[in-house]
């Protein structure tokens, strides 16, 4: 089956917290290391490059931040090649925020494409959970640290 346009991996999860404190939980390295990865350079400010590392794996990336609005998007630019992140932030009734992730530009052959493209939105699935259950319940699932542990054979 020939994939005739860009795959766009989403997630999305009600987080029944404040949109203030979501959005903040993904500009905060401090906030975000306790859901996501292990250490990350600086806050996300527009136009500024930070680096994101997931030390478990030993691997990092370049974040450039393309745009911000407070309370309401993020748009980044990572990976390599780049792929485009987009989250937006919608506040719902009773304090709860819905976050929305897409996540396109994915390059290479059309099956390549779909395997990026799942690969991330089982990934965005794993980050938005533990997100939730951090800003919820003070909760560290360990659920990105755990998707891929040393020792477990290849298929």
């Amino acid at each position: 089956m020939e994939v005739k346009e860009t795959p766009i991996a989403t997630a999305g999860m009600l987080i029944r917290r404040p949109v203030e404190e979501v959005y903040e939980a993904f500009i905060d390295p401090a906030i975000t290391s306790r859901f996501w990865f292990t250490h990350g350079s600086g806050r996300l400010d527009a136009g500024r490059e930070v680096r994101w590392e997931w030390r478990m794996y030993e691997v990092s990336t370049t974040v450039r931040v393309q745009a911000l609005v407070r309370n309401r998007e993020i748009v980044i630019e990572w990976s390599d090649p780049p792929t485009t992140v987009v989250w937006t932030f919608i506040p719902m009734p009773e304090g709860a925020t819905f976050v929305d992730i897409r996540n396109y530009g994915f390059s290479g052959t059309a099956d390549q494409r779909v395997r990026d493209a799942l690969d991330s939105t089982g990934g965005f699935s794993l980050v938005l959970a533990g997100a939730k259950a951090w800003l919820e319940h003070g909760l560290e699932l360990g659920l990105v640290r755990d998707r891929h542990p040393k020792g477990l054979p290849e298929s």
